[in-house]
């Protein structure tokens, strides 16, 4: 199993970097020192790769949405602490990635859209609830197409066809969207929670350099 967990993420960090479809069994098992005999061992094709590690990075968004929920001071903070998340992920993710997964490996992408209009898509919805309650999100919208528009603007940045690979920063997109769809559903009190939390990030930002 130790030998299958290391191929595994090997996988994801070569598919992170370059997108699925460029990434070869051969160049996975050069990265490892290993022969691509022994990759074989474990995964039956790439598409079977492929599916193992979306299943485990879908896994590891069920838990980490989950851990936010719990641990979040208000559904603003959530969504920051989201932020955060995402930060780590799309430091080194190529825009691509979607893409490609839904071209070349539709039987996972299937199991991810999935995975997306129902779970993702019920942590947003929860989130809204939250915010409403919290009195730091209007409560004259409603909430099931505002959940839907933000999960779906929420993967507009990997578009290649609206922001260009190079031309525009994937993190640097999705933090405007980000703050956009906040500044959007967010009440007097949730703006000066937003902005404190703007605030707090850069100052955080600024003591790392």
């Amino acid at each position: 199993m130790e030998m299958k967990e290391r191929i595994q993420q090997k996988a994801k960090e070569l598919f992170m970097r370059y997108g699925f479809r460029s990434v070869t069994m051969d160049e996975i098992a050069g990265q490892l020192g290993i022969s691509k005999k022994t990759v074989y061992q474990f995964f039956e094709d790439k598409d079977s790769l492929v599916e193992a590690v979306m299943q485990k990075e879908m896994n590891y968004m069920h838990d980490e949405c989950m851990k936010q929920m719990r641990e979040s001071d208000n559904a603003i903070d959530e969504i920051f602490k989201d932020m955060d998340s995402m930060e780590k992920v799309m430091d080194s993710m190529n825009p691509q990635i979607i893409f490609d997964l839904e071209k070349f490996y539709p039987k996972t992408f299937e199991k991810f859209k999935k995975h997306k209009h129902t779970f993702l898509l019920d942590i947003i919805k929860k989130n809204l609830q939250r915010g409403i309650q919290e009195e730091l999100y209007r409560n004259d919208f409603d909430i099931d197409i505002i959940a839907r528009f933000r999960l779906e603007s929420s993967f507009v940045a990997f578009s290649q066809e609206t922001f260009p690979f190079g031309k525009y920063n994937l993190l640097q997109v999705s933090n405007e969207i980000y703050f956009l769809y906040m500044h959007g559903i967010a009440t007097a009190k949730g703006k000066k929670l937003i902005e404190k939390n703007i605030q707090q990030r850069q100052k955080n930002k600024s003591l790392a350099i």
